[in-house]
């Protein structure tokens, strides 16, 4: 690994924060959504109701701890912590004239407190925490008036935190909304708060939010480097290789397609255009997007400094042959036969890593930084303690691929950062139980417990992988 290379983990606001309704905080479209499980969609409502439980009011309240889990941080040896600004902290209803001096104060109290301990703060800007009044009154992303409002935003804590914050995160894994796939109700409305099956024209709606998500992501990097050219910034891209069921041609060609299609808003955020390929595919369907020649301008001046990779797992493209017995992957795709899954059904794929780190380098040329890695798993607390070697298996197998992909293709990687290197609600599901965390939360699925901070195994772990930069991976 490179001696700077950054070691830590990332959290995001709504998984973690608690405090919804505190220091001027407005309502945000993840406060609106219950607890489930892993077997039931989780309920969106459109208004609070009191006999649910919304797992995000509470979160794991960082908002009120996060000096405490600093500081467990730190003990690992934490280099960098990537964490989400819930928008809703800042302008409470998106589009307000002024921001929230208490929110802006309450990150800029964590940022310091990573500073003081050496940790680089690396804020991602948008993290499935977009205002609800944004949704009721405008439309959500399908809307261009919403870049603007999303513009402000990131122009007034680029200016309030300039100097104490060189990384930034402009969206987390806008890639999941295409018009071309269909989408569950959960992950339309994580991404933009809006219910597929909701929707009256979906794909042209998609297809606008995509874009102009796409669109703002440029934007705000070029108002990034405006106020600070010493400023870093990035995207982070949800992305998992697709395999060809077999060598038939057919089945090559499909999972290319399919893999690629992933693609499409990196190549725009990366290369300097909206790939013209993408507007042919839209047209083909039906679907109109507006380009404007500012439009134009802002692609080819706003490209990414670095690509952020969050990695989990890997899928296999359906096969021609419908009569294939299969079992069905997370986004579309089927499991691998050669593959275990996690008890979430992600088929856990260490080398996948490597694939996926390659295939972006050779063909952005950008630097690379896993944001997000890891295994959700139940925990069992022993007397002993918290025996968690499931996770630091997986972990040690993906980081050994990160290596090789480092040393032996040459891949420039910049940094790995865990998911969630603390116990916090799964965005998912809802539940606690989909554990992630060095740091096990007293905290079960029903929102019962003391909130208390235990160290597993893992914490020590891990603790011994970042002080030999990557190189002691031995599991005890």
């Amino acid at each position: 690994m490179l001696d700077q290379f950054l070691w830590g983990g990332s959290i995001a606001a709504h998984q973690c924060e608690g405090g919804w309704q505190e220091g001027g905080k407005g309502p945000a479209i993840m406060d609106f959504v219950t607890k489930g499980s892993k077997e039931t969609a989780r309920t969106i409502t459109s208004e609070q109701l009191p006999e649910l439980s919304y797992p995000s009011h509470q979160g794991i309240d960082f908002f009120h701890r996060y000096q405490e889990d600093i500081a467990l941080f730190k003990e690992m040896g934490f280099t960098a912590l990537r964490l989400s600004v819930d928008w809703s902290r800042i302008y409470p209803n998106g589009d307000d004239e002024q921001p929230n001096q208490e929110g802006l104060d309450f990150y800029e109290a964590v940022i310091d407190a990573l500073l003081e301990n050496n940790i680089e703060p690396i804020v991602t800007l948008y993290h499935f925490e977009l205002p609800i009044h944004l949704v009721h009154q405008y439309g959500s992303w399908a809307n261009r008036r919403v870049i603007d409002f999303y513009l402000r935003y990131c122009e007034t804590v680029m200016k309030a935190w300039n100097g104490k914050v060189r990384y930034w995160v402009t969206f987390n894994e806008m890639n999941h909304i295409d018009p071309e796939n269909e989408h569950s109700d959960i992950f339309t409305y994580m991404i933009a708060g809006l219910k597929y099956s909701e929707l009256k024209n979906p794909k042209q709606q998609l297809a606008e939010i995509g874009y102009n998500m796409t669109l703002a992501s440029v934007k705000a990097v070029r108002l990034a480097h405006r106020i600070n050219a010493n400023n870093i910034v990035g995207c982070v891209f949800g992305l998992n290789p697709i395999y060809p069921y077999n060598c038939d041609p057919d089945n090559v060609l499909q999972a290319f397609l399919e893999n690629d299609r992933d693609y499409y808003q990196i190549d725009a955020v990366c290369q300097g255009a909206f790939p013209k390929y993408k507007l042919a595919e839209f047209k083909k369907i039906g679907l109109e997007i507006q380009v404007t020649e500012e439009d134009n301008e802002d692609f080819k001046h706003g490209t990414l400094d670095f690509i952020g990779l969050n990695y989990y797992f890997s899928s296999i493209a359906e096969p021609k042959n419908s009569d294939i017995s299969k079992e069905a992957s997370l986004f579309g795709g089927i499991q691998n036969p050669y593959l275990e899954q996690s008890k979430w059904g992600w088929a856990i794929d260490a080398k996948g890593i490597r694939y996926v780190m390659n295939y972006l380098y050779r063909r952005y040329g950008l630097p690379i930084m896993i944001t997000e890695n890891g295994l959700g798993s139940p925990d069992v607390i022993e007397e002993d303690g918290i025996h968690d070697s499931y996770r630091m298996t997986y972990l040690q197998k993906h980081i050994e691929q990160v290596r090789l992909a480092i040393e032996e293709d040459y891949v420039e990687c910049i940094g790995y950062l865990t998911w969630g290197p603390i116990d916090l609600v799964s965005a998912s599901t809802g539940e606690m139980s989909k554990r992630y965390g060095f740091i096990y939360v007293d905290l079960d699925d029903e929102g019962n417990g003391t909130l208390q901070r235990r160290k597993k195994d893992s914490f020590y772990w891990y603790k011994q992988v970042i002080a030999s930069n990557g190189k002691n991976l031995a599991i005890d």
